[in-house]
C-alpha cells in the first residue's frame, strides 16, 4: 500500500524530535538562532541557483530545505517562549491581507475587490510602499531609509537604498544621465589609481559600483541577477578553456598570456560578449 504524504504537522513533529533534549540529534541540539543563519543563507542561494538553471525537481527539494530553516527558527522560538509556527503564519497572513487591499475586500480572505476597482501594477507598488512606510512609522522607523537590512548582500542593498531615495525624487532622470555619472566615477577612479592611495581607490571603486547598480535599476534590471549571470557565463567559458587546453595537451597553467587569450577567443567563438 502506498504511503500517504507527510504534512506540515509531520515536519513540525520531526523538528520537535530533533530538538528533544534526551533523544534528539546532538548537532541540532547545539544550534541557536545565530548559528543556523549561515545555513539559511546557503539554502536560499542554492534555491536561487536551482531556479536559474531551470532544475525544477531540484527547486522543489531546495524549497523544502528553506522551509526547514523556517521550522527550525519556529522551534527555537517556541522553546524560548518567543514565538511559534502558528504565530509566524498568523502574522504573515495578516500582513499579506493588510498589504493587498486591492485583492482582499474589507480585510477578508474571501472578500473580492470588483475588477474596476483593482489597481495597476504601478498602483500596487505605490500602495505597498505606502503601507510599509506606515508600518515603519508605527515602529518609530520614520526615516526614508529605515529598516533596509545591513545584512543584505551589497548589490541588492544598494539597489534597495536607491529605490527608497527615488521615492522622494532623489534620483537621476534616466539611464543616460546615469551613464554620464558612470563615466565621471570611472575618471575619478583612474585619478585615485594614479595617486596610489589605496583608501581613496577603494572609495572611488565603491562609488563606481554603486553607480553601476543605479544604471541597472534605471534599465529595469536586477543588479544581483545580472552579476550572477555574468559570473555563470565566465565560469562556463573558463571551464571550456580548461577542456580545450587539455584536448590540445597540457593545462592552463602551462600557457602563456597570448595562448590564454587565444583559448578565450576560441571558446567565445564569435568574439563578442
Amino acid at each position: 500500500m502506498e504511503r500517504a504524504g507527510y504534512t506540515l504537522a509531520d515536519l513540525l513533529r520531526v523538528m520537535e524530535r530533533l530538538r528533544d533534549p534526551v533523544t534528539g540529534c546532538p548537532w541540532d541540539l547545539e544550534q541557536d538562532f545565530r548559528s543556523i543563519v549561515p545555513s539559511t543563507l546557503e539554502e536560499c542561494y542554492e534555491l536561487a541557483q536551482a531556479i536559474e538553471h531551470g532544475d525544477y525537481p531540484h527547486v522543489s527539494e531546495e524549497l523544502g530545505d528553506v522551509l526547514f530553516q523556517v521550522v527550525f527558527y519556529a522551534q527555537l522560538g517556541k522553546e524560548q517562549g518567543l514565538f511559534c509556527m502558528e504565530g509566524i503564519i498568523d502574522t504573515l497572513v495578516e500582513k499579506l491581507i493588510r498589504r493587498h487591499p486591492h485583492v482582499f475586500a474589507d480585510g477578508d480572505i474571501e472578500g473580492v475587490v470588483l475588477t474596476e476597482a483593482r489597481s495597476s501594477v504601478e498602483g500596487v507598488k505605490e500602495t505597498w510602499e505606502s503601507i510599509k512606510q506606515e508600518e515603519r512609522a508605527a515602529r518609530s522607523q520614520i526615516g526614508i531609509l529605515a529598516d533596509v537590512p545591513t545584512a543584505l548582500p551589497a548589490l541588492p542593498r544598494a539597489q534597495k537604498l536607491q529605490k527608497r531615495a527615488a521615492r522622494v525624487a532623489f534620483d537621476w532622470p534616466d539611464a543616460s544621465a546615469v551613464l554620464v555619472k558612470l563615466e565621471e566615477e570611472l575618471g575619478e577612479l583612474r585619478e585615485a589609481m594614479a595617486g596610489r592611495n589605496t583608501e581613496q581607490v577603494e572609495e572611488e571603486l565603491g562609488d563606481l559600483l554603486f553607480t553601476c547598480v543605479n544604471l541597472s535599476r534605471h534599465l529595469g534590471l536586477d543588479a544581483e541577477s545580472s552579476l550572477r549571470r555574468a559570473s555563470s557565463k565566465f565560469e562556463q567559458r573558463f571551464q571550456g578553456m580548461e577542456e580545450l587546453a587539455k584536448a590540445r595537451g597540457g593545462s592552463l597553467a602551462e600557457r602563456s598570456p597570448q595562448e590564454l587569450d587565444e583559448l578565450w577567443r576560441a571558446i567565445k567563438g564569435d568574439g563578442n560578449g
